[in-house]
């Protein structure tokens, strides 16, 4: 089969004026990037919103074999409107950093792509450059008020803000700055994250408006001065500045899908430590102009999907009419102990062990009160033992069944996932979500809930960083906000070794950090990297220009 690549140079994209008025949008509604990329501009009807009916797509807990999430959210809104409905899919924006290290692009694959590809994967609208320039440019105010103020009570005795890059780049984890003098600055010890970590990138996406876009900032905690007082972005000043540098990014953008279809791709959080989730106005936009809006959560149900119930829906004020969970029999292999060279072979016993892996995500999702359909992603080796075992184990557990071939396919291989989307839309009534935790719980009932409820571990462990925070937050009356947990995606546990089902375990938190412009209080389980390293053979090593076409991006 072609590379993803050269799969999508062979479609013959339709101008993205044409994509816009297709859904209703006026030329003065589409600021035009080129011919195949827009940002829109809109204001919010609640009403059409509320009547949209929201799928949200996740999966079962990520390893080597992964699981096609983001393929099967295109494929799926491919699927739909070959039905005839006008589905609209939403997603994320592709960090610098994994298109050229390890993990590669994250605009779909196959035949269930969103494009134009190459610019998806790379600059695209320059909206994560403006929040990386928004992120640095607060540093560099906060370390100016620093350098004019080292020698009176105003000045600050700790400094929690950090600059970002979006490049996987571990030698810049932990630096020294100021050097060389003191006109240079004050000598101190910081570092980098990379640009999804940013607290800037989790406001950008949880916001509604510019009002409340500024309003968040403003609410950042950026240090504490001498006398153990807060100090908040509003007493620095500058949050119009930033706010400034966010204006144009933050309308969503218009692309397509492989089929013409459109396509909102708007921020882009990392789910093992952020939220996860793409931005609720380009959600909201999907709902707003389409009959279903299609949206994935990073990594696995136990990750996205439940910071995007958690934490999103709370913000958006917004429900799934339905969840599907992508997994395939290669995944469910590996959760079983099946050597990786051998999970393309038939082993209905690793089949039958691994399951409970997937037995794990559904169960988290019903508690919240969500149908669960279960898209299992085809392969060629796929046996029909095996796929009618899964069909009929789903059965048995409450779940819907539906096989996906969008990669191969398109939106023709999505079709009986597509049809068993509207099934359950159209004939079995939503509930409102059964959320984990009450804001009103305390910070270590809300880690505590998530833990025992979807991670099904024992209980937790506060570590001494954890609790001098925890002491903080309350101190500042910040502790009725939701919870972020932060851990390994390849884990229920805070360990990435443990795979399958665990149960019995503790997770330990070292630190909690205060997201008090998102909105949330990040829980930090175990050693997690807020600025990822690059592998020994990073995808950078295959990408060029030849004869002036990009080459080598996945």
């Amino acid at each position: 089969m072609k590379s993803d690549i050269e799969i999508a140079k062979e479609v013959k994209l339709q101008p993205i004026q044409k994509i816009a008025s297709n859904l209703g949008l006026t030329e003065e509604q589409v600021e035009q990037y080129g011919k195949y990329k827009a940002k829109i501009t809109f204001d919010f009807d609640e009403d059409k919103i509320a009547k949209g009916n929201l799928i949200l797509v996740t999966a079962t807990t990520p390893n080597k074999s992964g699981s096609g999430k983001t393929t099967t959210s295109v494929a799926l809104s491919q699927g739909l409107n070959k039905l005839g409905k006008k589905a609209i899919v939403a997603l994320r924006e592709p960090s610098l950093g994994p298109c050229f290290g390890m993990k590669g692009g994250a605009a779909g694959g196959g035949y269930s792509q969103v494009l134009p590809m190459e610019d998806i994967n790379l600059h695209f609208t320059g909206d994560f450059h403006a929040i990386t320039s928004a992120n640095n440019t607060l540093a560099a105010l906060i370390d100016n008020y620093q350098y004019f103020n080292k020698n009176n009570p105003n000045g600050l005795k700790q400094i929690l803000w950090r600059r970002v890059l979006d490049v996987n780049d571990r030698s810049l984890r932990y630096i020294v700055s100021g050097l060389n003098g003191s006109s240079n600055g004050i000598p101190t010890e910081t570092g980098f994250d990379i640009t999804p970590a940013s607290e800037i990138m989790a406001i950008f996406c949880l916001s509604v408006s510019l009002k409340d876009l500024r309003s968040r900032i403003e609410n950042i905690l950026v240090g504490y001065k001498y006398d153990n007082t807060p100090f908040y972005v509003k007493d620095l000043g500058v949050a119009g500045s930033i706010v400034a540098l966010l204006k144009d990014a933050f309308q969503p953008n218009l692309v397509q899908t492989i089929e013409g279809g459109a396509a909102f791709i708007h921020g882009g959080p990392f789910a093992n430590i952020a939220h996860g989730c793409n931005s609720i106005m380009a959600t909201k936009a999907a709902l707003q102009f389409g009959d279903y809006a299609i949206t994935e959560a990073g990594f696995g149900s136990d990750l996205g999907g439940e910071k995007f119930l958690n934490i999103k829906c709370r913000a958006a004020g917004i429900a799934p009419k339905a969840c599907v969970l992508v997994t395939t029999t290669q995944s469910i292999k590996l959760h079983g102990n099946v050597d990786v060279k051998l999970i393309k072979q038939p082993n209905m016993e690793g089949i039958k062990a691994g399951i409970k892996n997937v037995e794990r995500h559904i169960e988290s999702l019903q508690q919240f009160g969500q149908t669960v359909i279960v898209a299992l992603n085809k392969f060629g080796f796929d046996t029909e033992e095996e796929i009618n075992f899964i069909q009929d184990w789903c059965k048995q557990k409450g779940a819907e069944f539906a096989i996906s071939e969008g990669f191969a396919l398109g939106g023709d291989g999505a079709l009986e996932l597509a049809r068993k989307v509207i099934e359950v839309v159209e004939t079995k009534a939503s509930k409102p979500i059964n959320h984990t935790y009450n804001l009103d719980d305390s910070i270590e009932d809300k880690i505590k809930k998530i833990v025992t409820t979807v991670y099904k571990g024992k209980g937790i462990t506060l570590g001494k960083n954890a609790k001098t925070a925890l002491k903080k937050i309350q101190d500042l009356g910040a502790d009725k906000l939701p919870v972020c947990i932060a851990k390994t995606q390849f884990s229920f546990t805070d360990n990435a070794a443990i795979a399958g089902s665990p149960e019995g375990f503790n997770i330990h938190i070292e630190n909690l950090v205060l997201c008090n412009g998102a909105g949330f209080i990040v829980a930090v389980a175990g050693e997690i990297m807020r600025m990822p390293g690059l592998p020994k053979d990073p995808a950078a090593m295959v990408i060029d220009v030849i004869d002036g076409e990009i080459v080598g991006l996945s």
